[in-house]
């Protein structure tokens, strides 16, 4: 019996590894597969060719890449357009997008399936490469091997190639808002990047009920479908969007997204290369586009609205697993209503001792207490004891996949520990207190998170494993990690998904999935006897790992640290600082800054905009340079009625590559940037900003506003170019291997700030 269970738990282990190892296809070279098939080694190609350089809108690349894709389009035989126009989207971000659009015809004269992706990258030093290189070249690999079947499809398909997604999904808006094709799509395919590895994970798109796209996505059957009705409950409550979001919004448009979030810290930063894209995880993306073209391009589009919702997720062999959410409640009851004749019985048959099962919340409690409190100051004690990490804005370090590893193993050596102490009490009366736990998660799930219903599924097998510990003195060993499989399937991968996907400040969720995986797992677990034993061997471990994250906690050549500088010279006060937003500079920007650097005050340029609000963390006084201010024009200032009418053209005397306006708080009835209308919504909600221009070949800005004829307005303009490391007024160094530009901010920058007040 011993045997058997050291060999049940050796298969539990290995069942752990396989809910991660089953969620990807494996890589291994195909360039040379047949035609017809997908080949992750053609895709490639496509990605290096995409990645040479930055190419964010307004620089050099952008045009290039874009060239390169029309020219690959064209080689599959593909009549390829182009359409361009400005946009300011939902963010207040003006752009000149330029989309990339081909279409294969169908026979039918049903809705069309678009394919859908981005070729711009981040400002100003991302290489694309995951995002979104991978994404164009799996549509790229993958309409090339559909064509090289020559056979014609129902429905049509429109390859859209977009730009500016990452300046506020422009290209999206424009096409939607703009392109006559935009009312014959049906579905779009979305394929995009949050990191440069890992699982993709599939996300629904819609403005109804999910219940149609579901269906019909399982009848499609991807082979390694990643998705959970969870992460899209989630995944919806959060300031996230791609450009299939300007689909659903404004178009009323159902559709897809795939993407991939590991390796989070390659995001917009100089990391995002072809050598560090992840070949299994773009080997997945094609996975997903081949069955799909092949399904949806002859499926019915024009009907795929449903009013219906389904729970879903996903198992290994199973695929994807789905149920409508009016199961949700009768599964619950019928999960407590087989906890109660189990009590029944337990009692009954004096298998259950009342003391005995309070007694059994007391290790419990203390483990979901120390391992919530751990998970939750996880960060704080991170960046405290390397500080260096606070300038690491992913909030995902390097070695985070260690932290991750060290955390799982504290809270399983908390839990071996705590339940040897309680040894003494019976498995049965151990189990009541976790099948209550997991009865009052589902009923809180199904009130208020129902996308998670499916966490009573591995209730089930707890409750099962309840009653064979019940009616069995002995039971067998693999019987109870068999009724563990369904949670160890779907709660292990949560362990690393919510770190990966939300920063290491999420690590409560890991340590808490951790601790409550261990109680489905628990009447195998309660029969072990060297339970003690497994705690000091977890607890081993917590330290090894540990040790091994601390040795790859430095900044090195293939782990740099991200760095920030900036020129601001302020034309109001006649002034120029040098500007950072490290927390640890280092010896790079350090020597600008000085030992005369200070902290900015709390009103001192904090209105420099940036993602997760990052704002300046030194400063220093700088010598004056010669920089050239933008032309401001005021080519209309007029009255009518209540309203002042103000028309302005900002035009740039230097090579810049943004423009960022902001005003003093005044309310603004109307507004218009190069003759886009900003919404109201956006005007209502901006507070100081007003807008930011990301320019292309210099062009000017054109603002038209109006505002009460009492109000004093103030227009402060922020120019900015990505050029101080190259600026011939200057001597910046390169910055050194150790070190990439900081992302997310301004960076690199020369930055001009004027202000004009109109009375």
């Amino acid at each position: 019996m011993k045997f058997s269970k050291s060999l049940a738990l050796l298969l539990l282990f290995f069942a752990v590894y396989w809910s991660y190892k089953s969620l990807v296809p494996s890589y291994s070279p195909d360039e040379d597969t047949v035609q017809e098939h997908f080949s992750t080694d053609r895709a490639l190609f496509h990605v290096k060719n995409i990645s040479i350089e930055p190419h964010a809108v307004g620089f050099p690349g952008h045009a290039r890449v874009r060239a390169y894709i029309i020219a690959e389009l064209k080689k599959m035989g593909l009549e390829t357009i182009t359409q361009e126009g400005y946009t300011a989207g939902d963010w207040g971000n003006l752009s000149k997008a330029t989309n990339i659009l081909a279409k294969i015809k169908g026979s039918g004269e049903g809705k069309a399936l678009l394919l859908l992706s981005h070729y711009d990258s981040n400002p100003h030093s991302s290489y694309g490469a995951s995002d979104a290189g991978s994404g164009v070249a799996t549509i790229l690999e993958g309409v090339r091997a559909f064509l090289a079947e020559n056979k014609t499809p129902k429905n049509d398909i429109i390859i859209l190639i977009t730009d500016a997604e990452e300046l506020g999904l422009n290209g999206a808006d424009l096409f939607v808002n703009n392109h006559p094709w935009a009312k014959d799509v049906g579905l779009v395919l979305n394929f995009e990047a949050r990191g440069s590895g890992g699982p993709s994970y599939m996300l629904i798109e819609t403005n109804r009920g999910n219940g149609k796209l579901i269906k019909e996505f399982t009848e499609a059957n991807p082979k390694y479908p990643v998705a959970n009705s969870l992460a899209y409950s989630i995944y919806k409550m959060l300031p996230n969007d791609t450009d299939l979001t300007v689909f659903r919004e404004d178009g009323d448009i159902e559709g897809f997204n795939f993407a991939f979030i590991d390796d989070h810290f390659d995001y917009h930063t100089a990391l995002d290369n072809y050598e560090r894209l992840d070949r299994t995880s773009l080997a997945h993306q094609g996975s997903y586009l081949m069955p799909l073209i092949h399904y949806f391009s002859d499926a019915d589009l024009d009907n795929l609205k449903s009013l219906d919702d389904y729970v879903y997720f996903n198992l290994p062999f199973f695929r994807l697993i789905s149920y409508p959410f009016d199961w949700i409640w009768p599964m619950f009851w019928i999960a407590v209503l087989l906890f109660v004749l189990l009590l029944f019985d337990g009692f009954r048959k004096k298998k259950l001792q009342l003391g005995d099962v309070f007694k059994g919340f007391a290790p419990l409690l203390l483990t979901l207490a120390i391992n919530g409190i751990v998970g939750y100051f996880c960060w704080t004690i991170i960046t405290w004891w390397y500080p260096g990490f606070k300038d690491m804005l992913h909030g995902f370090t390097y070695n985070g996949h260690t932290y991750i590893v060290v955390y799982t193993m504290f809270s399983l050596a908390v839990c071996f520990w705590m339940y040897h102490q309680f040894r003494k009490t019976t498995t049965p009366n151990l189990l009541v207190a976790p099948i209550i736990i997991w009865l009052i998660i589902c009923g809180l799930v199904a009130s208020y998170l129902p996308g998670a219903s499916f966490f009573v599924i591995p209730l089930f097998g707890l409750l099962a494993a309840f009653m064979v510990t019940i009616n069995q003195e002995e039971p067998n060993p693999f019987l109870l990690v068999f009724l563990a499989l369904p949670a160890v399937f779907m709660y292990s991968p949560f362990i690393k998904m919510f770190p990966v996907g939300l920063g290491l400040k999420m690590m409560m969720a890991a340590t808490l999935f951790t601790t409550l995986l261990f109680f489905l797992a628990l009447p195998f677990f309660s029969k072990l006897k060297n339970k003690n034993t497994l705690a000091y061997l977890f607890l081993f471990l917590f330290f090894a790992f540990g040790i091994s994250s601390h040795i790859n906690s430095d900044f090195n050549g293939e782990r740099p640290k991200p760095s920030s500088l900036l020129y601001v010279y302020n034309a109001d006060e006649d002034s120029a600082i040098w500007a950072t937003y490290d927390h640890r500079p280092i010896g790079w920007n350090n020597q600008f800054l000085g030992d005369e650097k200070r902290e900015p005050g709390p009103e001192e340029y904090k209105t420099l905009s940036s993602k997760y609000v990052t704002k300046l963390t030194y400063i220093a006084d700088a010598p004056q340079k010669d920089i050239t201010l933008p032309w401001i024009d005021t080519v209309k200032d007029t009255i009518i009625g209540e309203n002042r009418i103000l028309e302005i053209c900002v035009t740039p005397k230097r090579d810049v590559n943004r423009l960022d306006v902001y005003t003093n708080p005044i309310s603004l009835n109307a507004a218009k940037v190069n003759r886009i209308a900003l919404s109201e919504d956006f005007l209502q909600k901006r507070r100081n900003r007003l807008v930011t221009h990301y320019i292309t070949n210099n062009e000017y800005t054109e603002l038209e506003l109006s505002f009460p004829k009492d109000s004093v307005l103030e227009l402060s303009f922020y120019e900015a170019s990505n050029d101080l490391l190259s600026h011939k007024d200057f001597s910046i160094p390169k910055r050194p291997e150790t070190s990439i530009p900081m992302p997310f901010v301004l960076n690199d920058a020369i930055l001009t700030i004027k202000t004009i007040k109109f009375e």
